[in-house]
Order: structure tokens, then C-alpha cells, then sequence
């Protein structure tokens, strides 16, 4: 995930993140939920710049990424394994976010409706959400499209297809992987 999302700026979002919080009174002394947190670039950032991070995703394989690079980082975050629409916290918290379009994701509106307010549940008074989304329009565009991603270790190609009845977005994924000297397959398919 890490080599083919390389080109995105944690460090900038971060920084145009806490520009945000401090714009709005976030201080960070009640935690902050870095929601579907990935391989926790995002909330390693964060965390970085004094916020008190948790990072949660469904993902082991991502969290397992994400505790690799807290120690590298020596970055002060707690990694849970949840998917958002279970969210369940020990306490409450501050502010949110929700990037890269994860909330896309949930292709049904009571599950993003349940997310929310789930967040809503574990709120200070006062805190904030951010969050960003694909739209429609967007989606759409992406009907037909073939996209290659590359490096020396990896080749993904990925299609997508929108459904108008449904304003669902699929698309597959083909990636390979270098094991020495082979190439490993392997296909995943999303849905926003």
C-alpha cells in the first residue's frame, strides 16, 4: 500500500490538519481518531506534532504496517483493530479524521450514517470531524478508466466501473509483487 501511495503528503495534510484543530479549538488533550488509519501515516504525523493518536482500521495486515512504523518513527500512537461502523472507544475525544476517501468505502448510506454518529458518540463537546469523499461526479469519471501504478517491486492495474443504478464505483485491482525473481499475483476489488 506504502510504495503505491507514496506521492501523498502526509506531512502537509497533517500540517493543514492542525491548522484546522487550532482554527477550531481542537487542542489534542482528550485523544484524536485517525478513522480507517491505514498503515498510519497519517496519525504517525499527528502524533508527531503533539496530538494524542489513535489510529483505527479493519485491516491487520495495514495495523501490522502501522506498528512497524510507530517505532520507527518513536511516534506515540495506539493502533486498534475495528471496523468504523463498530467503532467502540475506551473514552471520549476531541477531533477526528477520515482521509483518503474512506468513507466512500461504506456503499451504504446507514453505514456512513452509523459511522457518524458513532463518532459522535465518543465527541467532546466542541470537537471536529474531517473527513474528505469522492462524489458522484468523480466516481463516475472513473467508469472505463484503466489505471497503471509502478515501481521496481510492484505493478498494480486497476479499472473501474460505475453502476448508475446503484452510484457504486468498482474497481479491481491486479497487483504484482517481486519475490526474488518471480512475480506474485494477486486481485482486489473496492467499492465507493
Amino acid at each position: 500500500y506504502d510504495k503505491l501511495t507514496d506521492n501523498i503528503e502526509y506531512k502537509k495534510r497533517a500540517d493543514f490538519i492542525s491548522t484546522l484543530f487550532e482554527r477550531y479549538g481542537v487542542k489534542g488533550k482528550e485523544p484524536i481518531l485517525d478513522l480507517a488509519c491505514g498503515t498510519g501515516s497519517l496519525a504517525i504525523e499527528l502524533a508527531k506534532r503533539g496530538y494524542d493518536m489513535i489510529g483505527i482500521d479493519s485491516s491487520y495486515a495495514m495495523l501490522s504496517q502501522a506498528q512497524t512504523k510507530k517505532y520507527e518513527e518513536n511516534a506515540d500512537v495506539l493502533f486498534l483493530c475495528q471496523d468504523m461502523t463498530e467503532l467502540d472507544l475506551y473514552g471520549t475525544i476531541s477531533g477526528a479524521v477520515c482521509m483518503l476517501d474512506s468513507l466512500n468505502h461504506l456503499s451504504c448510506t446507514d453505514d456512513v450514517k452509523k459511522t457518524v454518529e458513532k463518532v459522535g458518540l465518543f465527541m467532546e463537546h466542541g470537537g471536529i470531524f474531517i473527513f474528505d469523499v469522492n462524489t458522484p461526479e468523480k466516481l463516475r469519471a472513473m467508469d472505463g478508466q484503466v489505471f497503471l501504478d509502478e515501481d521496481d517491486d510492484v505493478y498494480c492495474v486497476w479499472r473501474g466501473e460505475f453502476d448508475e443504478k446503484t452510484n457504486i464505483c468498482t474497481y479491481g485491482m491486479d497487483l504484482f509483487q517481486r519475490q526474488g525473481r518471480l512475480w506474485r499475483r494477486s486481485f482486489e476489488e473496492h467499492r465507493e
